[in-house]
């Protein structure tokens, strides 16, 4: 979904217009190496030979070799004919044409592809068609659950479809309307005394909010805390859980919006909220990233080890921002974007301190090793730590409960908005 959110907002920079193509007979294309049988299926069995089994030449749907079988033609039909594989992502295709350039992002049998020359498009899907059997989708609308409007203005991404389905399936579309995701009064916690739910349908409710949260990271903080009770979900879980249901109910055209012609300047924040996990005072790591004004990443993830003070989960927080900022400067590369000393803000001056100084004080002494590699890459320019006032710290979002005010201030500064915003 990064790659994906990635490629969406690389379009919006450059003014692309990504179309979509589809493989008809995927699976079938794909020729194997390895030597694989099978029974004879319902329908083809030889009464001569009823013990035999049949030796396959190509892939079948179904069978585990079938998508590295199709990958490895697809990609050696794209490089014979001039295209370069990205170096991080292999599943990404560029080709240049003086100054303009094709991209082509592949997942498994659809494929994404847009350039700065419309002609590059149409000799491209020509070429494909007459190679494979493929049909031409048009402008890229639907990829992965993802609805993607495209428009003069910039391409939003939601999952409005998603959404009325979801609130139907668990009969919550006739709801009464949330203004917020999480009262910000409410805590969770194992709540003994609570009468238990049913464990299917409070984890079928999670899982699909999950999904959800690849268009929709303003409910991220709330269903990642949900979602430490699965094992023994309580009727207060589920009330907050319905709760997260009924703010949809009122957001359902929420989505991310890409504005075009942004600049090609990528910054992240961090933010980590200490000792907040009640059960084993474990901090959690919150980290978003921005390309132009498009959020293409963000993260909520509890620690993995109990941090001693803030200092210290802050500072395995931008640990975590570090490596994903490192992912995405070397995905854009592939872009032939090279970015150096990628602005990474955070709030905490002692953190950003450690980041700098070479020498391990009593603040450190208790961090594993493994977090003090963001040095390194700060020493390498890779990356620079920057200080920014709280009340301007984007990743709040993805780490505590706030007000209604704030919430949407922050949520609208984000990209994530409705219609009524955009118009």
């Amino acid at each position: 979904m990064e790659a994906i959110r990635l490629l969406l907002a690389f379009a919006t920079y450059m003014r692309m217009t990504l179309y979509q193509m589809d493989v008809k007979s995927t699976f079938l294309n794909g020729i194997i190496n390895e030597e694989v049988y099978v029974e004879q299926p319902p329908g083809f069995e030889n009464e001569k030979a009823a013990t035999h089994v049949f030796k396959l030449n190509k892939a079948l749907y179904g069978l585990k070799q079938a998508p590295r079988a199709w990958y490895d033609k697809l990609s050696s039909f794209l490089i014979e004919n001039d295209f370069v594989r990205g170096k991080v992502d292999s599943t990404l295709f560029r080709k240049e044409f003086k100054s303009d350039f094709i991209i082509v992002q592949i997942y498994v049998d659809d494929i994404i592809f847009g350039a700065t020359n419309e002609q590059l498009c149409r000799e491209f899907s020509s070429m494909m068609q007459e190679e494979f059997e493929m049909s031409m989708m048009g402008e890229l609308k639907f990829f992965l659950g993802l609805q993607i409007l495209q428009s003069d203005e910039g391409i939003k991404i939601h999952q409005t479809k998603y959404t009325k389905e979801l609130l139907k399936r668990f009969k919550m579309d006739d709801a009464k309307e949330m203004k917020t995701p999480m009262h910000p009064s409410s805590a969770l916690t194992l709540d003994e005394d609570s009468p238990r739910v049913e464990q299917t349908k409070y984890r079928g409710i999670i899982g699909s909010l999950l999904y959800l949260t690849a268009s929709r990271p303003d409910i991220m903080f709330s269903v990642c805390v949900c979602a430490r009770y699965q094992a023994t979900p309580k009727e207060s879980h589920m009330n907050v859980v319905k709760k997260i249901l009924k703010y949809l109910k009122g957001t359902i055209n929420c989505g991310l919006w890409y504005p075009k012609g942004t600049s090609p300047i990528l910054f992240g924040f961090s933010d980590s909220d200490f000792a907040s996990y009640k059960m084993d005072r474990k901090s959690t790591n919150e980290t978003c990233h921005i390309f132009g004004e498009c959020l293409v990443s963000w993260h909520s993830k509890k620690q993995a080890c109990v941090s001693l003070s803030t200092v210290e989960a802050e500072y395995i927080t931008t640990g975590s921002c570090c490596a994903q900022t490192i992912w995405l400067k070397q995905q854009l590369q592939d872009f032939r974007l090279k970015l150096e000393h990628i602005p990474l803000k955070c709030d905490n001056t002692s953190a950003i301190n450690i980041t700098k100084n070479p020498i391990m004080h009593s603040r450190t002494k208790h961090i594993e090793v493994r977090y003090h590699f963001i040095r390194d890459h700060v020493e390498k320019g890779d990356c620079d730590m920057e200080f920014i006032e709280t009340e301007n710290k984007l990743a709040d979002i993805f780490t505590k409960k706030f007000p209604k005010e704030r919430f949407y201030k922050l949520r609208i500064n984000l990209g994530i908005l409705s219609e009524d915003n955009l118009s």
